[in-house]
């Protein structure tokens, strides 16, 4: 059994969610993520609730350190080989905290934005 680098956590409830994993897992090297789905109630491991995990982004990398928010982007996207020069520009200060200000402005707007995606998309397209 292959011993992931990462593992990522998402809310597969989430039409915007699903859509945006669904981008990440069609990526190289996304086949060496642990991709979990915190909407189907699996335990998450230490450090973890589901709560938070729904309500936030999170990833846990090879050190077992979790991540959340805009530090668990640059992460997932430093392990995509298609996706590391963003990786790269958005782990270091002062564009970390460029990214983690872009995600706190996020949140408030993704319940509607979920709702919108309900119309703009038909379900079977959500499914990732």
């Amino acid at each position: 059994m292959m011993i992931p680098g990462l593992t990522v956590y998402y809310d597969g409830s989430c039409p915007l969610c699903r859509r945006e994993i669904a981008l990440y897992r069609r990526s190289q090297g996304a086949d060496r993520i642990l991709w979990l789905d915190v909407s189907a109630g699996l335990p998450l491991g230490e450090g973890l609730s589901c709560e938070d995990a729904m309500r936030r982004f999170h990833v846990r990398d090879e050190q077992n350190r979790l991540l959340c928010a805009g530090a668990a982007f640059a992460r997932l996207w430093l392990a995509l080989p298609g996706w590391r020069v963003l990786g790269w520009v958005f782990v270091w200060p002062p564009m970390s905290w460029v990214l983690e200000l872009a995600y706190r402005a996020f949140l408030p707007l993704r319940p509607r934005l979920q709702r919108a995606a309900l119309r703009w998309w038909p379900e079977q397209e959500n499914r990732a």
